[in-house]
């Protein structure tokens, strides 16, 4: 069962980039953080505040805030299931399939975000498979 919560982890974690992407065009990156990370939310208001970026709420748009509360939302549940996961799993064998969202984003990049695929992403992105199916069996 341990696999099942590591390998939403890594679906989620995945997501978390790319949605992120999406949402944080034309946004204050610090203004960006505070909405998408709960966990940090004093810190990052605290930021907001301080740099004065507040001043740039009005402007953003209804397309950006949905896509930086879904990137938080991804955020959430890729830190949910990789406690669980490791809660009742070996870390050592969890944190390669947590890691593997390094793959997925690459692929979402490419599909979702139009980015240029190289023969070092490709290359890349089969290492980190190899390496990941390896540790776990």
């Amino acid at each position: 069962m341990w696999k099942v919560y590591a390998v939403l982890s890594a679906v989620f974690a995945s997501l978390t980039s790319i949605l992120a992407k999406v949402g944080i065009e034309s946004v204050n990156s610090n203004l960006a953080t505070a909405i998408r990370t709960v966990v940090v939310l004093v810190l990052a208001w605290g930021i907001v505040f301080i740099t004065g970026a507040q001043v740039g709420i009005k402007d953003i748009s209804k397309k950006s805030l949905l896509f930086l509360i879904l990137s938080g939302l991804a955020t959430g549940f890729s830190w949910l299931f990789y406690y669980k996961a490791i809660q009742i799993g070996e870390v050592s064998k969890v944190v390669p399939i947590d890691k593997f969202s390094i793959v997925l984003t690459m692929i979402l990049a490419f599909v979702i975000l139009k980015e240029e695929v190289t023969l070092k992403t490709i290359i890349g992105g089969i290492l980190i498979s190899a390496g990941t199916f390896v540790l776990i069996l």
